[in-house]
């Protein structure tokens, strides 16, 4: 299996629904089930989110599949994370109602990776079709 490209399009706040269901359509298709499915895609309605709400109101996606995975990128504009931001996201206070979205992300995928800089912020993670060792 190659490298297959399954969405690829900037958004901004009012397509986050119609993208969340193009996603979820194109990881089944690609062939995530259950769990797993319902995981990665919660996963990536919290990135566009943040992308929005965070990187000055746009932001970019891309859903693809390559070898045994689905992977998604997504990517803003914004003025970054704070420097002291760290590479793994660390678990909120049970009492803060937000910052939960980049932890929700890497907790509910196989590999998750942050670039952040005064440049945008990317955040690519990925979920295994089959749960077999690679």
């Amino acid at each position: 299996m190659g490298t297959e490209v399954l969405l690829s399009e900037t958004f901004d706040r009012s397509a986050i629904t119609a993208l969340r269901h193009a996603v979820a359509s194109g990881a089944a298709g690609a062939g995530l089930v259950g769990d797993r499915l319902d995981d990665f895609v919660v996963a990536v309605n919290e990135l566009l989110t943040n992308a929005v709400r965070h990187g000055g109101g746009l932001g970019r996606v891309a859903l693809w599949c390559a070898d045994d995975s689905v992977v998604c990128e997504v990517s803003d504009e914004g003025r970054g994370l704070p420097e002291a931001a760290p590479d793994r996201p660390v678990r909120p206070a049970t009492t803060q109602p937000g910052g939960w979205g980049l932890w929700l992300a890497e907790e509910l995928t196989d590999t998750f990776t942050l670039i952040t800089g005064n440049g945008g912020t990317t955040v690519r993670i990925s979920s295994r079709v089959s749960l077999r060792e690679p």
